[in-house]
């Protein structure tokens, strides 16, 4: 025998204060069932469920009750506790009620399809539910990012390591695992791989700490759809070594040499005709360079099918690189004295920094539209010092990466101690190509103003 279905939906317990609890809505239908003499009826109940889409545990098991012949009308207390989108609204009743011969009922907006009038009003209320949702989904979103400009912690999803939200502040703070951040910064600038510094620092997983030294919420700032914004949360690290690290990370994002301790692949061009050079397997001599214009079974590679470089054995020259990247690390490039400038712009920035957190303490205690002006000239006050710092930066002559300096000083001191990954990731750093021909080896590096290296095999 058929029977009533009674539906009802919450999707928060905030919804009690409004009269939408399900036992407030379980009580108007049963009580629409006594008036009307419905003596079969069986609830469906979904708790805790959004009414934006079909999702929900209790309405899969009602439609397919409707398309199994068991249920004859479906009531609800208010057309929203269906569903708030138009679309799901009109697919119920026109996809899956009518075609079963299943009249629906909402008793708050006095609907019955069991005649014309109630279906057209369906339509129409149907809209007006959809127009709410996204009413509301707009007002949620603009007060976000209104409090994502006053420096408030947007809230949800996941807290950055190194931190933890404070919810009656609003705010991040920082943790017992703000000094491993620091830590990891400082590592990865000396020059040592996310790997190393993974396993050293007991960390789970080496994406852990590419991760970490991507995010910018650790100098204090808010990234929220796309836009930056000054958070209230003390930085861990300052914007310098932000940029630093990000620098460094951008170049050890290029491709990497390929596995097997091949320590040159990717870098190593033909002095003859311009083509890469790969590894090649040598007998018991070991691997000899060669040139792909001499290989013909990748003919995209082929640059000159008559090139004459003979090649080179891969140790001899792996040995000549080495030892001209302890030579540069031995007299490192003096770069120009543009720190003053730099120092300057910086100390500037940290100003208006101090001076920001100070109008947004005050604002906190009292707010005040006299504030609130001045807020909104100290964040252009600090933008204008960040964008001259900058530009101080951009302006400076060509000079050596300190960050590549310091790798390059792992060769001298850790060089034995690396992983075969570990020794390509360095040269890759330090190197932008090698060019070899028959016997000269030219070294060029990606350190702006150090000289190429070049030297005769033997």
């Amino acid at each position: 025998m058929k029977h009533t279905a009674l539906y009802l939906r919450v999707s928060t317990e905030a919804q009690a204060d409004e009269g939408y609890s399900l036992a407030a809505q379980g009580e108007k239908l049963e009580a629409y069932c006594r008036m009307k003499g419905i003596e079969r009826f069986r609830r469906y109940v979904d708790g805790g469920f959004s009414g934006s889409n079909l999702s929900r545990p209790a309405m899969a098991e009602l439609i397919e009750a409707i398309r199994g012949g068991m249920v004859e009308r479906v009531v609800v207390y208010k057309l929203d506790r269906l569903s708030r989108s138009q679309k799901d609204t009109l697919y119920l009743i026109e996809d899956v009620f009518l075609p079963h011969a299943v009249d629906f009922v909402s008793i708050n907006e006095n609907i019955d399809t069991g005649s014309p009038y109630g279906r057209a009003m369906i339509g129409i209320l149907s809209a007006f539910a959809q127009l709410e949702r996204e009413n509301i989904f707009l007002r949620t979103r603009m007060g976000m990012r209104e409090r994502v400009k006053q420096g408030y912690w947007p809230g949800g999803g996941k807290i950055p390591f190194g931190y933890d939200y404070d919810a009656a502040q609003g705010i991040l703070v920082p943790n017992r695992d703000a000094d491993t951040v620091r830590e990891i910064y400082a590592r990865y600038l000396a020059g040592q791989s996310t790997g190393r510094i993974a396993r050293e620092l007991g960390l789970r997983y080496e994406q852990l700490v590419r991760q970490i030294l991507s995010r910018e919420s650790n100098t204090g700032v808010i990234v929220y759809k796309g836009e930056r914004y000054p958070g209230r949360h003390e930085p861990l690290i300052d914007r310098e070594t932000f940029a630093r690290a990000q620098r460094r990370l951008s170049r050890a994002g290029q491709p990497r040499a390929a596995s097997g301790g091949k320590l040159l692949t990717g870098l190593l061009v033909c002095g003859h005709c311009g083509a890469k050079m790969r590894y090649q397997k040598w007998g018991g001599a070991g691997d000899k360079l060669v040139c792909y214009s001499r290989d013909k079974s990748k003919p995209h590679l082929v640059h000159d099918a008559g090139c004459p470089n003979r090649g080179m054995m891969a140790r001899e020259v792996e040995a000549v690189v080495r030892r001209d990247l302890a030579r540069l690390a031995a007299a490192p490039v003096k770069e120009p004295d543009r720190d003053g400038e730099q120092d300057a712009c910086r100390r500037a920035c940290e100003r208006a920094a101090r001076r920001l957190r100070r109008l947004y303490e005050l604002y906190a205690e009292g707010e005040d539209d006299t504030l609130r002006e001045a807020i909104a000239r100290a964040r252009q006050d600090k933008e204008r010092a960040e964008q001259a710092l900058e530009q101080a930066r951009l302006l400076a002559d060509r000079r050596a990466d300190a960050d590549l300096q310091d790798a390059l000083c792992t060769v001298g001191t850790e060089w034995d101690r690396l992983t075969a990954e570990e020794r390509q990731r360095l040269v890759r750093a330090c190197v932008d190509k090698i060019v070899l021909q028959n016997g000269k080896i030219e070294v060029y590096y990606a350190i702006e103003g150090a000289a190429s290296g070049a030297a005769d095999a033997g």
